[in-house]
């Protein structure tokens, strides 16, 4: 279907028939970073050098063919894409586009279940650590423990470049995420849990992950003792933080969030960038983690009361416009180089636009067109989104948290943020 032709109705169905799609596969599915779920690896000693754990996780994430059935890699549940669905839910409610509103409750009850255990939120894991070391958790219920904090992990473990992250221990990205659609479903519905929930994942990043040196004050990410200073991390963190402070009025949240945000956001390029990380190795910039940059410090800004950040969120769209689309306006996936086009990216650039719409008035039709790009060259007729597209294939595998929750949710701030439903003639 050319862009040209959609209207309220065709992404009102689009919305109802990925959701539809995501239902039936029980909101479960494959992650590009799930290699080291493999249960036929697992049960190899090859898993124990790090180099092999890097290269099946870049050789499943790249390959066009979905290999993981029989490698005995299963479909999981995912906190971060649960939380993500939620916060769809709560929109499409809105609008009046859920089918069924038990859903929402159905991902409060999910993200209790999901939950890190105690073991992961208090361990320390050591460089070069194995997976066959690593204790494995069911991923309707991670362990049955009572941890300290709400706080939580992915569905699979990951290698950094120096350290394997076990699978459900809990990182800044993933607990912040999940806390905000807690937040999102205490302000819709005064669910107390949900707030109370919210809370102790802040408590858990203020007391664990808060770290300062002489030179810097950070969140510590992917894991407690790591001192990776990760700019996303860092505004997100800081964002949760600020939340959290104006809702319940305990300023202790606050002065660390500001903080942290501002070392951060002195960190920013001359040209309007952030790096991913002040390492010498993650000096690149990318779509969606400069996209989650912009909309944290919108949320500092809002719940702080602050205009401190506003120069940098205005350089900092600016480079995003500039150096992230091509000139057709198709979302880039780093500042240099265009492919892969990545599902994620085109979802954060939706919300990116729309979330600093008032920056500048053409974010909305910007938005838009990069949503109309994705029908036509990335949404299957099965009702999924592809992964990535390069110059040459398309890598259709459906990913359930990277793809689809990341895509509904942006779908539903596409639909409540711009004026789809008055004025077709967008697409």
């Amino acid at each position: 279907m050319a862009a040209e032709s959609y209207t309220e109705h065709s992404i009102r169905q689009t919305i109802l028939r990925l959701l539809d799609y995501c239902e039936k596969s029980n909101w479960a599915g494959y992650d590009p970073y799930d290699a080291l779920n493999s249960k036929v690896f697992q049960a190899l000693p090859l898993l124990d050098f790090r180099l092999f754990r890097l290269g099946l996780t870049q050789l499943l994430k790249r390959s066009p063919i979905n290999i993981r059935p029989p490698l005995l890699i299963p479909k999981t549940q995912n906190p971060k894409g649960i939380a993500l669905f939620l916060m769809a839910f709560l929109k499409l409610k809105k609008l009046g586009l859920l089918p069924d509103e038990k859903l929402i409750p159905l991902m409060i009850d999910k993200l209790i279940e999901l939950r890190s255990p105690q073991e992961r939120i208090t361990g320390r894991p050591r460089a070069g650590s194995s997976v066959s070391q690593l204790p494995s958790f069911p991923a309707s219920q991670p362990s049955g423990s009572d941890p300290s904090y709400f706080c939580w992990g992915y569905s699979f473990p990951w290698q950094t470049r120096t350290i394997l992250v076990p699978r459900w221990a809990p990182n800044l990205v993933c607990t912040s995420f999940v806390a905000n659609a807690l937040l999102d479903a205490y302000e819709t519905h005064k669910d107390h849990r949900c707030l109370e929930m919210a809370i102790s994942a802040a408590e858990y990043i203020l007391n664990e992950l808060y770290w300062k040196d002489d030179d810097c004050v950070c969140f510590a990410y992917p894991t407690p003792s790591s001192r990776a200073r990760v700019h996303n991390a860092n505004f997100l963190g800081a964002a949760l933080l600020c939340r959290v402070a104006k809702l319940n009025g305990d300023r202790n949240f606050l002065e660390p969030a500001l903080k942290v945000a501002r070392y951060s956001a002195e960190k920013q390029n001359e040209d309007g960038a952030w790096y991913y990380g002040e390492h010498s190795t993650q000096h690149w910039v990318d779509n969606f983690h400069t996209g989650y940059n912009l909309c944290a410090l919108h949320s500092i800004c809002g719940y702080a009361e602050t205009k401190e950040f506003e120069p940098h969120m205005s350089r900092g769209l600016k480079f995003y416009q500039n150096h992230l689309f091509t000139n057709k306006g198709v979302p880039k996936y780093f500042h240099n180089r265009t492919y892969p086009i990545d599902s994620h990216s085109v979802a954060q650039t939706v919300i990116t636009l729309l979330t600093l719409q008032a920056l500048d008035e053409g974010n909305a039709k910007l938005a838009q067109s990069v949503f109309g790009w994705a029908m036509s060259h990335m949404w299957d007729a099965k009702g999924y989104y592809y992964y990535q597209k390069l110059p040459c294939y398309t890598i259709k595998i459906p990913y359930m948290r990277w793809s689809q929750a990341w895509m509904l949710y942006a779908s539903a701030i596409l639909f409540s943020k711009t004026n789809i439903r008055n004025d077709k003639s967008y697409f």
